[in-house]
């Protein structure tokens, strides 16, 4: 896209005034919780070591390695500024993600904190700086509580089941970015397929009123210039309704975007005071339509039968951090390759820019909260609070499809019977679909339903003969809960029933291939060979598409995860089975639901 800037952290709104802050900043820990006492934010002791953000200490890739817990870490680092970067701006410090609580000192002087690890967060950092060099000192104070969201970071001394080394700090890009005393702060852009246009809001940072003041639309799409739309601004958030039809003498329509068409066009913004520009951001879109019906998913109006992986976004020596942009793109080329046409990305909310090269590749995406582990009023205000920052983040990406805000019953465990617990889910659904009321919801993955949009089971199953006679003439049964599918849950909370909403098997799989280490493991017996490995793959996943109602599955999983061996990718990112074996499988037709 013409925004497209390699290694820029927000590609949904894009400045060429930033800087990359990352790269060696000094580093402490502070396991007495002395740090604010001695104000190390005046004087940063000089004992402190080097660490590579956005790596954090836990990892190799920081240079520090130690996978122990130390609740409370300091950064610093120097940022060098020019006395015309700051004449008529503003500065904006930016984080991409911080676990947890993260609290900012610049030149000494507090600018202030904010809470979660999975949301970007932004300080204006203006009054705090001066031409030359400027100290930005970071505190991130973590924990082992459960009444955070904390994913699959392990709360124990040791990794355990599916939960890894946790992730503590600064885990995702820290980056500068100058703006103007007037500008535009906020976009969300809404397709609308049916009426050919797309509606646009923008949320903008100045002094008002102001008569003179405008903003304005360019939307393009390769090197046509399609519409163009201008609004006055009279408040804080400005709305616009504006085509993509091309010009009357043209013959084209309006381009969808699909995974096997990925289209999208270029989104010009500008801001203007008198005329005269004041600030330009560039963004792009994807005119897609996705809705429910008879028990369906629709993807601009037609039956669309999901093939998807499941992704935790695990690296070897960067654990939940990419290494790098160029990882993230081979991760979508590999998935693409071995037949899938979407991701589940697991208990995470990814760097920004994968869901950017998902966009352009067409790679579908289901976005999925990072999981509490236990019900109480502060664990639903934590959630809560996060989830809505991650919905209005990530909300212009054409390839997210479907909001996962819980996961096989994770921070809300009795939510089969618990009133209280299916309200928390109720509330949850309805706050998402306030904001957001194109995708579909999956309130609770893999079992005991609530509202969800979409019922998705989850089933280790290896034995392809019993998932299919397990599930392919016992709807009723399954949802009615007289079958408990994986042999002991429920589809549906207790009070639920079914309404003839699409079904998906969205975990299964799972095996364990190539292992020698102890404490390794994967769901089922571990094969040794390829071949029993095919064999077993084909048999499953052939066994679900043969299932009459089912439109859809999600493979565990990607890669594997420290003792978790199931990837069909190593723990590098190699393939373990050639992508065309793979692909074939995926891709074949056989017994596949005919809609």
């Amino acid at each position: 896209m013409k925004s497209y800037i390699k290694n820029y952290p927000r590609p949904q709104l894009v400045r060429k005034t930033w800087k990359d802050l990352n790269g060696s900043w000094d580093f402490l820990f502070d396991d007495e919780n002395c740090g604010e006492t001695k104000k190390w934010y005046a004087v940063f002791p000089k004992e402190c070591r080097k660490i590579q953000v956005p790596f954090t200490y836990e990892t190799k890739a920081s240079g520090i390695a130690d996978t122990k817990a130390h609740n409370q870490v300091w950064y610093e680092r120097t940022v060098k500024l020019e006395e015309k970067e700051l004449e008529h701006r503003k500065m904006l410090l930016h984080f991409e993600g911080c676990d947890f609580l993260t609290k900012l000192w610049v030149n000494g002087e507090y600018v202030g904190s904010h809470r979660g690890a999975y949301a970007r967060f932004s300080f204006d950092v203006t009054r705090y700086l001066n031409p030359g060099d400027n100290r930005i000192t970071v505190k991130a104070e973590d924990s082992t509580s459960i009444e955070q969201p904390r994913g699959k970071q392990r709360w124990q001394k040791e990794n355990f089941e599916c939960w890894y080394v946790q992730t503590t700090g600064i885990w995702k890009t820290v980056w500068m970015e100058s703006v103007p005393e007037t500008y535009l702060a906020g976009l969300k852009i809404t397709p609308d397929v049916e009426n050919g246009c797309i509606h646009l809001q923008y949320q903008l940072e100045a002094e008002l009123p102001d008569p003179g003041l405008q903003v304005a639309a360019e939307i393009s799409f390769g090197n046509t210039l399609i519409q163009t739309s201008a609004k006055a601004v009279n408040r804080r958030t400005v709305s616009d309704t504006v085509s993509v039809f091309y010009p009357e003498e043209t013959p084209w329509g309006v381009h969808t975007w699909s995974p096997e068409k990925p289209e999208l066009y270029d989104l010009r913004i500008t801001v203007t005071k008198d005329g005269a520009p004041v600030d330009e951001v560039l963004s792009y879109f994807g005119m897609r339509d996705i809705r429910i019906l008879s028990g369906n998913v629709l993807l601009n109006g037609k039956p669309l039968y999901q093939r998807l992986i499941l992704d935790q976004g695990y690296w070897e020596e960067s654990h939940l951090t990419p290494p790098d942009e160029e990882a993230l793109i081979d991760d979508i080329d590999k998935i693409h390759a071995m037949g899938y046409n979407g991701l589940r990305k697991h208990m995470k909310i990814e760097d920004e820019r994968f869901l950017y090269w998902c966009d352009v590749k067409g790679m579908l995406v289901w976005s999925e909260m990072a999981a509490t582990y236990e019900f109480s009023d502060e664990a639903a205000a934590e959630f809560t609070r996060e989830w809505l920052e991650i919905i209005k983040q990530n909300y212009n990406h054409p390839s997210i499809i479907t909001w996962t805000p819980f996961n096989e019953s994770w921070g809300i465990p009795q939510v089969k019977t618990c009133r209280k617990q299916q309200s928390f889910t109720e509330g949850i659904y309805y706050l998402t679909k306030s904001f957001d009321s194109m995708r579909p919801v999956i309130l609770n993955d893999g079992w005991e339903h609530t509202n969800s949009d979409i019922i998705t089971l989850h089933d280790y199953e290896e034995d392809g003969d019993v998932l299919l006679e397990r599930y392919a003439e016992h709807l009723e049964e399954i949802m009615d809960s007289r079958i408990y599918h994986s042999g002991f849950k429920s589809a549906l909370a207790d009070g639920y029933s079914y309404q003839g909403k699409p079904v998906i098997i969205s975990e299964f799989g799972g095996i364990a291939f190539t292992s020698g280490r102890e404490g390794d493991w994967g769901y089922g017996n571990m094969v040794s060979t390829e071949e029993e490995f095919l064999s077993r793959f084909d048999k499953i996943t052939t066994a679900i598409k043969k299932i009459p109602y089912c439109c859809g599955y999600c493979y565990t999983q990607v890669s594997d995860v420290q003792q978790e061996v199931n990837g069909l990718l190593d723990a590098e990112h190699k393939y373990k089975i050639a992508p065309e074996k793979l692909k074939e499988i995926n891709e074949r037709q056989e017994g596949i639901r005919k809609i």
